[in-house]
Parts: structure tokens; C-alpha cells; sequence
């Protein structure tokens, strides 16, 4: 198997930066095999850096692995009208990044925001999609609320008021409310003693007034337009083979995961052990052992 997370990124075989509704965005390209793994951020907001970076190096000669910049992050372009930044506009834009590239049906990675982006896509356009890897992710945003809700109670009650209190005042900036923000994270997000460089690139470059418009001030508050979405039901209409990653710690909760497995016709579910919502980089072995027995690479 190829080397594990490799400390100097691969360089991409091709760049090219192609229309989509709203502006252009830059893709990037690895490997010429005609199986095609098309990656799909994290965010709303973050740049492609951390998933390009740790997963590039499965590009061989029988895998091309592509990803993109979307809209309103790192090369692409940044219009500023907020009527672009919706999850159904965004499956649309990740459907022309496919068919500009002529990448034909892809076998899909979406992790975090990009499962949700992958679910969207898959069910508005099935038959370009031959397999989904659904990553530390959920088919529904009200229930993954309820569950970070039980995760923010287990800091107990008295910082749970506390962080209610902040929020109805809007005071989240207070330095008790950040410290349990921290925490949370620290638990729940990346359980690194040093967070590798691709990921620190994509948080530093996010673009934070698309993820606040789409998500909310921070991981473990919903207030933006995602904040109703639910596909749970119409996940049962995804026919193709399904891979769910989730971590045993992870913010979108083992929980999300079953439930998603429970309506997939054909599907999966690996739990990693001591890892959270950054699995690829917490359990690196394991999770690219997984990943490339699923794509059979």
C-alpha cells in the first residue's frame, strides 16, 4: 500500500480552473487511472488542502484522485452574494466539476460538510456516482444537533448553562465560553498533539462568512441555513455500494452513523477506535487500509 500520510505532499498532475454557476473554482488532479476518486471537503467555507494533501498519494495507475477549491475558498473564485452558498447549488457545482472534467460516474469521498455535499449530489444525480464514502458525516442535521448537545451536557451542567446563557447574549466571544469551545474540540474535532500542516492551512484559510451563513459560530452550534436539513429518508433511494467512517469520539456521533446505515440499501459502517471527526489523520493505518479496501485498490 502506498505510503501513509507522506511528510512532503504530492504536487498535482494537473491544475485547471473551470466555470461553475457563481464563478470559477481550480481543481486539482492525481494519477491518470480511469477509476476516479473525486474528494469532497469538509467546511462549509474550508479549502480542499487537508483532504488533497493526506489523500493524493492513493493516485496510481489504476485510481486518479481529483478535488476542488469550491467556490468562495482558497484558488477559486470569491463572489460575495449569499444567495450562492446553499447545499443545493452546491451539488450543482460539484456535478460540473465532474462532467467539465469528463471524469464519468466517480466514486465519491465526502467527508464531514463534503458527505453531506455527496449525499445531495448523489441523490440529484445517481448515475454519476459508482460508490460513496460517507466520512465522519450525517444525512441529517436536527438529530446531529441533539447529539452535540449530549456532548456539550457531558462538560457538565453548570458549563452547559454557561454556554446557553453566552449564546442567548450573545457574548460567545467570552474567553469561558471559548475555553469550553476548546474543550469540545480538543474531544470531539481533532485529538492531535500537533495539527499536520494541510489541516491548520484549510482552518486558517477558511472563509468564515460561508460558514457561518451555512452552519454557525462554531462546530457545536447550528444557526445557519443547514440548520433544517434533512435526507435521511431519501438516503434509502442511494443504491450504490456505501462505506460509513466514523470515529469513536467523533462530533457527528457513531449514532449518525447507524442511522444513515440503517436506511442505505447497501452499506457499511467502520468505527476507529481513539480517533474523532479527524480520522484520516488520527488513525492514518487503518483508515486508508479501509479506504482502499472498499475502492479495491
Amino acid at each position: 500500500m502506498a505510503e501513509i500520510l507522506p511528510d512532503v505532499a504530492r504536487q498535482p498532475d494537473a491544475m485547471e480552473k473551470i466555470a461553475v454557476e457563481g464563478g470559477e473554482v481550480m481543481t486539482y488532479s492525481f494519477g491518470s487511472g480511469d477509476k476516479v476518486l473525486l474528494l469532497v471537503n469538509g467546511g462549509p467555507g474550508l479549502t480542499c488542502d487537508y483532504m488533497r494533501d493526506s489523500h493524493s498519494h492513493l493516485a496510481d495507475e489504476t485510481l486518479r484522485v481529483v478535488t476542488w477549491d469550491q467556490l468562495g475558498t482558497g484558488r477559486s473564485d470569491r463572489p460575495t452574494d449569499t444567495a450562492l452558498w446553499t447545499i443545493e447549488r452546491y451539488a450543482r457545482e460539484m456535478e460540473q466539476v465532474r462532467s467539465a472534467l469528463d471524469l464519468g460516474p466517480v466514486h465519491v469521498l465526502g467527508q464531514s460538510w463534503g458527505g453531506w455535499l455527496g449525499i445531495e449530489h448523489a441523490l440529484t444525480f445517481p448515475d454519476q456516482v459508482a460508490s460513496l464514502i460517507l466520512s465522519n458525516t450525517t444525512g441529517e442535521i436536527p438529530f446531529l444537533q441533539a447529539e452535540q448537545n449530549r456532548l456539550r451536557a457531558a462538560l457538565g451542567s453548570e458549563t452547559m448553562t454557561m454556554m446557553l446563557r453566552r449564546e442567548a447574549e450573545g457574548s460567545i466571544d467570552h474567553p469561558e465560553y471559548m475555553a469550553a469551545i476548546e474543550i469540545l474540540n480538543w474531544r470531539h474535532v481533532h485529538r492531535l498533539e500537533k495539527m499536520p500542516a494541510a489541516l491548520k492551512r484549510s482552518m486558517d484559510g477558511v472563509n468564515f462568512e460561508i460558514y457561518q451563513h451555512m452552519w454557525g459560530p462554531n462546530e457545536f452550534v447550528c444557526t445557519g441555513n443547514l440548520g433544517n436539513y434533512d435526507r435521511l429518508a431519501d438516503m434509502a433511494n442511494i443504491t450504490c455500494s456505501c462505506l460509513i467512517i466514523v470515529g469513536e469520539h467523533d462530533e457527528l456521533t457513531p449514532a449518525c452513523a447507524m442511522r444513515m446505515d440503517h436506511v442505505l440499501p447497501d452499506s457499511r459502517v467502520q468505527v476507529f477506535a481513539n480517533a474523532s471527526h479527524s480520522t484520516c489523520f488520527e488513525t492514518p493505518e487503518p483508515y486508508f487500509e479501509a479506504l482502499s479496501a472498499f475502492l479495491g485498490t
